[in-house]
């Protein structure tokens, strides 16, 4: 069982990246995304993504994540940096709602990394949630605020562009 757990920490060995284990996450997390797109282009193809896939990814991996977390704490410590998948559910946190295209991944990947690295906004004190809670919740965060700063930007897009 402690494979799977570490399979899953690691997002598929993403996080044994020896440079940045965590955009090296973020950056799976986009590929994964992308390979959706390709593989099911009417589920997730632009402005008609569908967003009940995204939140089962996101659900499914961030229960999966904090339980991984929790199993790892006594070998691992709390949240090592090869833990990736909190990265991984941030980023798809992100991208809620957004179309799926390569400008907005991208966005969403730059933002999410700036927010992710930074910690403002009460980011940095969501790391203090006990156990595998903590280890996900700053990341949910980021992807949040990364998200927040996506939608404006695509208001403010269709906005001016009318």
């Amino acid at each position: 069982m402690k494979y799977f757990w570490k399979l899953i920490a690691t997002g598929f060995g993403a996080g044994y990246s020896p440079l940045a284990p965590g955009t090296m996450g973020a950056a799976l997390a986009c590929l994964i995304l992308w390979l959706f797109h390709i593989w099911q282009p009417e589920s997730f193809s632009g402005s008609g993504f569908k967003t009940h896939w995204l939140l089962a990814l996101i659900l499914l991996f961030g229960g999966l994540g904090v339980a991984a977390a929790n199993a790892l704490a006594e070998e691992w410590g709390h949240d090592p940096s090869k833990v990736v998948v909190d990265e991984m559910v941030g980023l798809w946190v992100a991208m809620l709602g957004i179309p799926l295209t390569w400008p907005w991944l991208l966005a969403a990947f730059v933002l999410f990394r700036i927010f992710d690295i930074w910690k403002p906004l009460g980011i940095k004190r969501a790391e203090a949630l006990p156990g595998g809670w903590g280890v996900m919740a700053d990341d949910v965060l980021a992807g949040i605020y990364s998200g927040i700063l996506l939608h404006l930007f695509i208001f403010a897009n269709e906005f001016f562009a009318n």
